[in-house]
């Protein structure tokens, strides 16, 4: 095991509170005298299907206290999850079915297990333990703490001050007890969240010294900016990277993040040292494009290898340097049918291709001077253009969308 020295120099990468930090000096020289790995906690409640990279932070930090040999304890919230975890939301979440979170949960942990160790990682699901739990054993737990303390939270102190006030509900007050009680039950030595979890990562402290055990210590990472380099990467802004996307997507999502973003995505999705991202991130040393390049290879190479970052790299460049199309194009039947004298709108074009998901949407395209056709790139320009419509014609909207007509 690496000394304490060496260990916290490497866990304090890219965090933004670790609290207290004196006591995760004590137990790392504790766990370096007697070759007690300590317990490292993270719940995930499996709100949805997808895992993206804003979800990949504090498990690439679980996947770092692995290699410098503690215990990653992973805590599926299947009952949380029925609750909604009110941090960092200005509404309350939709409730999901039992059913919904039992399918959700079996998707994640095969998605995950590209960024963590899943076999050697403790999985508790906090049902066993909410389950059994009878009605006075809730109102033990809600004692914990007073409506004072959860109205210190910002988010529902922010709900209090709309206008109009946004409702809070009951049961929101229970997340954070819930997820402190799943501390107490794993015996937790350190848990990870999101800078918007500090408060519940607290609860946990508060509720583990009321059973008698030694606090945790809580350790939060920044919250990961999405695509489009305002809001924290999200499904639902459509500005994420999700963990299973196709190689080629990752690279190009990846390359188009604005210049300011890198620091915080090579700190936070990659292994790089701190004078790497330095040098990597300064213009006077290396130009954004070519520090992008390699941020981009690095996502790609972690969750699918070697080759295909290459691929992706060689591929993003045939396309966006040498302004040539893909190495595979895929082919999109039209039915003569809708064609008049061999000709159609582009907009209407474009909706059937599904480069579009209407004709609205793809008349905005057409504005935004991204739909080129055929093999000299001709950009359309007019929102009411037509095309002569053959089997061949290869038709563009930017450089990642690009399709092959065949006349059906």
């Amino acid at each position: 095991m690496k000394s304490v020295a060496e260990q916290l120099e490497r866990i304090r990468r890219g965090v933004e509170h670790l609290v207290p930090e004196a006591e995760l000096v004590k137990k790392l020289e504790r766990s370096v005298q007697t070759g007690k790995p300590l317990r490292i906690k993270y719940g995930i409640d499996p709100t949805g299907s997808d895992v993206h990279l804003g979800h990949t932070v504090p498990l690439r930090k679980m996947r770092l206290f692995q290699e410098l040999g503690h215990q990653a304890v992973l805590i599926i919230g299947n009952y949380t999850a029925l609750v909604g975890d009110p941090s960092g939301r200005i509404e309350t979440r939709p409730r999901l079915t039992p059913e919904q979170v039992a399918a959700n949960a079996s998707d994640y942990l095969r998605q995950i297990s590209a960024i963590i160790d899943i076999d050697k990682a403790e999985k508790h699901y906090n049902g066993d333990w909410f389950s059994r739990m009878t009605f006075l054993d809730v109102m033990a737990l809600t004692s914990k703490i007073t409506v004072q303390r959860m109205l210190e939270r910002d988010d529902f102190t922010r709900r209090l001050r709309a206008e109009p006030s946004v409702p809070i509900y009951l049961h929101e007050c229970l997340y954070p007890l819930m997820q402190g009680q799943d501390s107490v039950e794993i015996h937790a030595d350190v848990e990870l969240g999101g800078s918007e979890q500090l408060f519940n990562l607290m609860v946990g402290r508060r509720l583990q010294e009321d059973a008698g055990q030694e606090p945790q210590v809580c350790l939060t990472l920044p919250i990961l900016i999405g695509l489009d380099g305002e809001q924290k990467m999200g499904k639902s802004l459509g500005n994420y990277i999700g963990v299973r996307e196709p190689p080629y997507d990752q690279f190009a999502k990846t390359m188009s993040i604005p210049d300011g973003l890198m620091h915080q995505w090579f700190t936070l999705l990659t292994d790089r040292s701190p004078e790497e991202i330095i040098r990597l991130t300064d213009p006077k040393t290396t130009h954004p494009r070519d520090a992008k390049l390699t941020l981009a290879a690095d996502i790609v190479r972690f969750y699918h290898g070697e080759a295909s970052a290459q691929e992706a790299t060689a591929e993003w460049i045939k396309r966006n340097t040498k302004r040539e199309d893909p190495s595979e194009i895929p082919e999109v039947a039209i039915s003569a049918e809708n064609l008049t004298d061999g000709k159609m709108l582009v907009a209407k074009l474009l909706a059937a291709l599904k480069l579009a998901s209407s004709n609205n949407e793809a008349r905005r395209l057409i504005q935004g001077g991204g739909v080129t056709i055929g093999p000299d790139r001709e950009k359309v320009a007019d929102v009411n253009a037509t095309v002569m419509v053959t089997s061949g014609l290869i038709v563009r909207v930017g450089n990642r969308k690009v399709v092959r007509v065949r006349v059906a």
